[in-house]
Formats: C-alpha cells, structure tokens, sequence
C-alpha cells in the first residue's frame, strides 16, 4: 500500500506528518500498557517478530503496483492475532522504515502517509475484536466469520486512507486510480481470513507458547 511519489508536494505533506505523530503516540500508550501486562521483555521480542515479518511481507512476498498505490499482502490481522495490538504497530511501523532506509529511499517522503495508512486501521481492529470478540473467547477459538470481519475491517482502512491521501493530493483527478486500487486490494480479504485460520490453528497446536511471552496472552486465553 505505498504512497507512489509524486501524490503530494509542498504543504500538503505536512498532514501526514501530523497524522503519523498522532498514532506514534498512540502506539506509546498501548505500548506502556504492553509492558504493565508482561514486562518490557516481552514486548520488545514481540515487535522484534513483527518487524521481521512485516519486512518480510513487504520486501520478500509479492507486490505488485496497481493505480496510486501497491498491493501487498500485510497480514496486519494476523499480527495483531498473533502478537497484540502495540508489538504489531511497532512492527508496522519499523519494518516499513527498515524498508524504506535500506532497499527503497523514494518512500521515505512518504513515510508519514504510509505509515499512518497501516497503523490507524490497525487501532480501528484492536476496537472491532473487542466488540465482535466475547471476553472468554481466546483468539485460537475464532470462527471463519470473526476473521472475515477482521481482515475486511482492517483491509477496508487501508484502502480508505490510501483513497484519502491520493483525492487530498490530487483531487477527484485520481478517482480511476483509486478505484482500481481499491479492487485489487480487497482481493487480499479472499486470501487473508484464511491464512488468520491456519495460523491460529497452528498455535493452536503450539501449547509451549502458552504463556511464553512470545504470543499475545489472548491467543490462549
């Protein structure tokens, strides 16, 4: 989902720097509150692994460019599933980075953009599991249709931010664009609630990382 260059110029860009600072400081919050829940080593071990598989999933899988923007496969609710809320923004945030500084230097103009277009919908999924998850309901139990609604949710504010920074940077001139995107990007909900299963079933399966402090506590309990 990578901003192409040339969607924004001069103060306009300015937005999304404010955009990012705002869930930067969020991210911190449910971060301080990772750390009182299972200390500050277990945190960072989780961010480690989102940042490798975001990296991965940006860098190594395929992408392809389609209208404003790319279509990746993300996994942002399977991180979120596997790892928690704060481990999988920073994670988010810090493979998209590494990314950037390393293999790909004309994002980085588009950091703020980007990086707010994968975290914001993440925080919204954090919401939607609280309200479409029961309270005894450990992540390992979810139903086909509970990761459907995850997946869409998430995928859904990722296409909803990128149709946002394109018609702010461009104006309603980008509007094919943007629909193309959008179409191709849904087609990664086909994919994505599938491979939240087969995870979940594999951790299913992992009873040793009960409690390990490399797993979200929810995913058991």
């Amino acid at each position: 989902m990578h901003i192409e260059p040339g969607i924004f110029t001069g103060a306009k860009i300015v937005l999304s720097y404010a955009t990012a600072a705002t869930a930067g400081l969020y991210t911190l919050k449910i971060a301080a509150q990772a750390v009182r829940e299972q200390g500050p080593v277990s945190l960072i071990a989780r961010a480690a692994i989102a940042t490798g598989a975001v990296f991965t999933f940006f860098q190594i899988l395929p992408h392809h460019a389609v209208g404003v923007s790319e279509v990746h496969l993300i996994l942002g609710s399977t991180l979120f599933l596997l790892l928690g809320a704060a481990p999988a923004a920073i994670g988010l945030a810090l493979g998209l980075l590494i990314q950037g500084l390393f293999f790909a230097p004309f994002d980085l103009p588009q950091y703020g953009m980007n990086v707010t277009t994968l975290l914001v919908p993440l925080f919204g999924l954090q919401l939607l599991a609280k309200r479409l998850i029961a309270p005894g309901t450990a992540y390992v139990d979810l139903k086909y249709g509970q990761a459907l609604a995850l997946s869409t949710a998430y995928q859904g504010g990722i296409v909803a931010w990128v149709a946002f920074w394109a018609l702010y940077g461009q104006g309603f001139a980008e509007v094919g664009q943007v629909l193309t995107f959008g179409a191709a990007y849904m087609s990664v909900i086909l994919l994505e609630p599938l491979v939240d299963l087969a995870v979940l079933a594999l951790a299913k399966r992992a009873s040793a990382l009960r409690g390990s402090g490399f797993v979200t506590p929810r995913l058991y309990a």
